[in-house]
């Protein structure tokens, strides 16, 4: 059997907790998914890592350039092409890519 990696995003719910969507952080239990994925993982044999998913989404995956859409309110943006070599990306594609990218 293959070793799996499973990756993480490092969100902390006590931050999260001081902002406006509170009580929709704290209901859906985001702490406890992280230690039961942690735990499991683990227990599988599998690799698990916690990544600092910093600028992931608004980091071109093809040349490293910052051209994707920035702050709050660009969060809606789902899909956007890279202003420097035109290339397109899904956010959470391209995301996952830079993170992949970071740990490998």
């Amino acid at each position: 059997m293959s070793t799996r990696a499973i990756y993480i995003e490092d969100v902390s719910s006590t931050k999260l907790a001081k902002t406006r969507i509170a009580k929709s952080t704290l209901d859906s239990g985001w702490g406890m998914l992280k230690t039961m994925l942690l735990y499991e993982g683990h227990r599988a044999g599998n690799v698990v890592e916690i990544v600092d998913d910093k600028h992931t989404t608004v980091t071109c995956s093809n040349c490293g350039c910052f051209t994707g859409p920035k702050g709050l309110k660009q969060l809606l943006v789902r899909e956007y092409v890279c202003s420097e070599y035109g290339a397109e990306h899904s956010r959470n594609v391209n995301a996952a890519r830079n993170i992949l990218a970071r740990e490998t």
